[in-house]
């Protein structure tokens, strides 16, 4: 194999697959990446078994081959030779080696054959739409926050993505919770995704689609089945395992009747949350949000170090009300909000509490109170 490469333009495709690679691995050849010259063409291919990612890119082959080498250590002698040069790649099968060239720089890199190279083979995908980047982004950005981390409840770590809502009002909805909270995102239907299963996307894979985007006018084709979910993005294709498990019916957790509501500009109130809450402990963090008309008054205790109290003008008419939340989670949900008023439909202090946008009802929050 030989194949020279402008340096730029490898780094970019190197730093989209090694994220993907594990830095402790116990089978070798998870470390490495796919290398593979045809056609004018490098590809690059990387996974941990559950998740996939290959990327190609512009190349000059003067002999077309494949082989993998080291993921993290192939990237960092890209990342640091220098700017603008070409990088001669030059592969000799008969003595396991990689030899990389580049102005009066030279590397040697041990190989493993590609033959031992997993292939995380797709299958049959029974559904393909195609979105923006910018919607992707969206459903991600304000769903991700909510995922949790509790590895016993493994179908909680991802994104519930689900076809949802009437035939005459369908909807594309993404659904994160960890207990504590839950975040829900709506986008039009694309009518090729009708009858699609409902999929949970593993965190992992999320986070990676995310960082892919660089451009939201771009299109991003999405095809899945009842296991796998690929995601096209220009030259970047990234296919995942799907998260086997049953999400819980989160609509049972949404509340419909909470009938005190409170209208909050969300910059001032983000402020004021982060302000207070200086004074709580890590273990802690809870904030009281004491309500009466008009008036909004957000304070915390904390027996070890003080006490700290701020005051807010609210459009609130309802009875007084004394409840407590997680100031992490509330920061969490404000920073979701994309408008200037946040409003917060109420019931009681042990009662869950929906958070909505007020000028974008797309989206919606529910947040479980705390003891205060």
């Amino acid at each position: 194999m030989k194949v020279t490469v402008e340096r730029a333009q490898l780094l970019k495709s190197l730093g989209h697959v090694h994220r993907v690679v594990e830095r402790r691995n116990t089978i070798p050849i998870l470390g490495n990446v796919l290398l593979r010259a045809e056609n004018a063409q490098l590809s690059l291919k990387a996974t941990d078994l559950d998740l996939e990612v290959t990327e190609t890119l512009a190349a000059e082959i003067g002999t077309g081959g494949s082989t993998t080498v080291p993921a993290h250590m192939f990237y960092d002698i890209v990342r640091k030779l220098p700017d603008g040069s070409q990088i001669a790649i030059e592969g000799d099968g008969d003595r396991s080696v990689l030899a990389i060239r580049a102005g009066r720089s030279r590397f040697t890199l041990q190989t493993l054959p590609e033959s031992d190279f997993p292939d995380l083979a797709a299958g049959e995908m029974t559904h393909s739409f195609s979105l923006t980047a910018a919607d992707v982004k969206r459903l991600i950005d304000r769903t991700q926050f909510a995922i949790s981390t509790e590895e016993t409840r493994y179908y909680l770590n991802g994104i519930y993505l689900h076809a949802a809502g009437s035939a005459k009002a369908a909807s594309l909805r993404a659904v994160a919770t960890d207990g504590h909270r839950l975040a829900q995102v709506d986008l039009p239907l694309p009518a090729s995704a009708s009858g699609m299963p409902g999929v949970i996307v593993p965190r992992k894979t999320v986070g990676e689609v995310q960082r892919l985007i660089e451009d939201n006018a771009a299109e991003v084709t999405i095809e899945l089945s009842q296991g796998k979910i690929r995601f096209s993005l220009g030259n970047v294709v990234l296919t995942s395992k799907l998260i086997d498990g049953t999400f819980p019916d989160y609509a049972r957790v949404i509340p419909q009747g909470n009938d005190k509501e409170l209208l909050v500009d969300r910059a001032d109130f983000s402020a004021a949350v982060d302000r207070v809450s200086t004074i709580s402990s890590e273990r802690g963090r809870a904030v009281k949000l004491a309500l009466s008309a008009g008036k909004l008054i957000l304070s915390v205790n904390n027996p070890d170090s003080g006490s700290a109290t701020e005051e807010l003008e609210v459009e609130y008419a309802s009875d007084a009300l004394d409840i407590g939340f997680n100031s992490r989670y509330l920061l969490d949900i404000a920073a979701q909000i994309e408008g200037e008023v946040a409003v917060l439909k109420l019931a009681d202090p042990g009662s869950p509490t929906l958070v909505q946008d007020r000028d974008n009802r797309n989206a919606l929050y529910v947040l479980m109170p705390m003891r205060v």
